[in-house]
């Protein structure tokens, strides 16, 4: 790990530890810059709660808050493990046609949910 991730690591462990403690559900936490201008529903929206529930082992319930995020950590960590496999590669994630339909897929899927 480089040394901006060392440093980073203990600040996603506490939001982490906050996230798993209390639930967004019960407020507390940022309302959606997007949601409350709109009244729409971002690709994001329901992230928080999503993870909360993920954090307790409630996959169905946050599959139902964002299924995007859900679908995505999978994705993330072959990520993670491709950097580590391949080190001399450009990962997935930095090639152009990965990007484009990563931003498709966010897009489409920000419209789809609120049909």
């Amino acid at each position: 790990m480089t040394r901006w991730q060392w440093h980073a690591l203990p600040l996603v462990a506490a939001l982490l530890a906050v996230v798993y403690l209390f639930d967004p559900a019960q407020g507390g936490f940022p309302i959606c810059p997007f949601r409350a201008l709109t009244g729409l529903l971002c690709p994001g929206c329901g992230s928080q709660r999503a993870l909360h529930a993920l954090l307790h082992g409630e996959v169905g319930m946050a599959f139902g808050h964002n299924a995007l995020l859900v679908a995505s950590l999978p994705l993330l960590a072959v990520q993670g493990l491709w950097t580590k496999a391949f080190p001399g590669t450009r990962p997935p994630a930095a090639r152009n046609a990965v990007v484009l339909a990563w931003l498709v897929l966010v897009v489409g899927w920000g419209i789809a949910r609120n049909l």
